[in-house]
């Protein structure tokens, strides 16, 4: 899917999946819908987007407040169609924002901000 997502990033392209929508526009814009609760982390405060020089944008993680399943993720800055596949993957098997803090993320590595911004649905972000 991501590949097939990079392919025709240049003319956006809506994935249809069996939780909701996954879009793709020019490469930098990603999101899986849903709305509720939110933990954002911006790219600023990631290791690896300011090694890159590309600190703009940020990943917000939506949850259930009371079951904490995540409902969607909004990715905007560097590689957003390559982060988006967790988010995902998250959205298919019913993952809690808590499932997604608790998965290793390498460090330094973009990816790290889709673990703050899950640890901020309960205000919990490690680096802020």
């Amino acid at each position: 899917m991501v590949q097939a997502a990079r392919a025709f990033a240049k003319q956006g392209l809506e994935i249809h999946t069996g939780v909701g929508i996954a879009k793709v526009s020019g490469g930098t814009t990603a999101s899986v819908e849903y709305t509720d609760a939110a933990g954002a982390f911006p790219f600023m405060a990631n290791g690896r987007a300011r090694a890159l020089g590309d600190t703009t944008g940020m990943v917000k993680v939506l949850a259930d407040a009371r079951t904490d399943r995540i409902l969607g993720v909004h990715i905007l800055g560097p590689m957003a169609s390559e982060l988006i596949a967790e988010a995902v993957v998250a959205l298919e098997f019913s993952a809690t924002a808590e499932d997604i803090a608790l998965i290793c993320h390498a460090h330094p590595s973009l990816s790290e901000a889709m673990k703050e911004a899950a640890l901020a649905v309960e205000q919990r972000a490690l680096t802020l």
